[in-house]
């Protein structure tokens, strides 16, 4: 049995888990899987959507481009299809980024701890 490199256990996730993770709506989701072919989570029984962590980086790149970037629907749609990687990049930065602003705030505040 190979070992997981990625910590999370679970395989799947709802859609407003997926919405509170990244940060919109649900229905911001739905709309946004008729818009974008590469948006495509399993869904279950009853359709229950079921993203992968895979769909989520997918998910992730059409909330960069569009909120982030602020491409339309359109210019969104022509960059996931573009073939360089240039969106993964940035996305890439930009996630790291965020991790060591949040790391450094938490150093900051336990600093603050100490001169009290």
């Amino acid at each position: 049995m190979a070992l997981r490199k990625n910590k999370s256990l679970k395989l799947y996730y709802s859609v407003g888990e997926v919405a509170e993770l990244v940060g919109v709506a649900e229905s911001t989701l739905r709309f946004w899987e008729k818009e974008f072919p590469n948006l495509k989570p399993q869904k279950a029984g009853r359709g229950i959507r079921q993203y992968t962590q895979a769909d989520i980086e997918e998910v992730k790149k059409v909330y960069h481009l569009l909120k982030e970037r602020g491409l339309t629907l359109e210019g969104a749609r022509q960059a996931l299809k573009a073939p360089s990687n240039e969106t993964d990049v940035r996305l890439d930065v930009i996630e790291r980024l965020k991790f060591v602003s949040a790391e450094l705030q938490a150093i900051s505040r336990e600093l603050n701890g100490f001169e009290a």
